[in-house]
């Protein structure tokens, strides 16, 4: 696992802004975040956190929000029950799923709808037939099915896993019955989440800038990105 707290976080690829594809057009298999990498999403579902519990009053939306941002990449069905206790509401099974399906009704069309990841698509539609793309994300199983189907991308992907499979577990379930060395692998990501995920599995990671993540840009070394340029 990369070290954290003030040191430099390492990683298998070489530093630096990557301006085209070289850094992926490399690798066997490439696992893909879906918020903030493909589509930028991200605050659409921090709007959706704060709308769901601004009826407990703004101090607990506020609360919400803070924790949303800084734990991205972390499934919402382990965020919930955090989120019921500060909001005075019993975390039962049932009551943890009602509001994950009330977050669902008011995120799903937002997500499809919001911007696109510039140059995401465009490397998705021309590569998924030379490379196996794989999806692992936070986003509950049948909700990223749906997205996908309605982006018209659900084809770029050979395998699709949301939760509650972790991250973790999915990129180490697809290297081993593909057997694929974790060097031909990469993880691309904006998370703390999902660059623990890679590591666990020696996977190279490729990190997305975006501006909730500033402290993990300050301390990772690897190569990230913005725009993914590529020709």
């Amino acid at each position: 696992m990369a070290p954290r707290g003030d040191k430099m976080i390492p990683n298998r690829l070489e530093a630096g802004i990557v301006p085209n594809d070289h850094v992926l057009s490399a690798m066997r298999i490439v696992f893909w975040d879906f918020d903030g990498v493909i589509k930028d999403s991200v605050a659409v579902k921090t709007v959706g956190f704060e709308q769901l519990f601004l009826p407990y009053g703004q101090e607990v939306a506020d609360r919400v929000r803070q924790h949303h941002e800084a734990h991205g990449g972390v499934s919402r069905y382990k965020k919930m029950p955090i989120y019921l206790e500060w909001a005075g509401e019993t975390a039962t099974a049932a009551n943890i799923q009602h509001f994950c399906d009330r977050f669902s009704s008011l995120v799903q069309q937002a997500v499809i709808d919001a911007a696109w990841v510039p140059g995401v698509r465009e490397y998705l539609l021309a590569r998924h037939a030379s490379q196996y793309f794989v999806l692992v994300t936070a986003t509950p199983q049948q909700e990223i099915e749906q997205i996908l189907r309605a982006l018209e991308i659900a084809h770029c992907f050979r395998e699709v896993y949301g939760a509650p499979t972790p991250k973790t577990e999915a990129i180490s379930r697809v290297l081993q019955h593909l057997k694929c060395p974790s060097g031909q692998a990469l993880m691309i990501g904006d998370s703390e989440t999902d660059l623990e995920a890679a590591d666990a599995n020696g996977v190279s990671f490729l990190l997305r800038r975006t501006g909730l993540n500033r402290s993990l840009q300050a301390r990772y070394s690897g190569p990230t990105f913005d725009k993914l340029n590529h020709e």
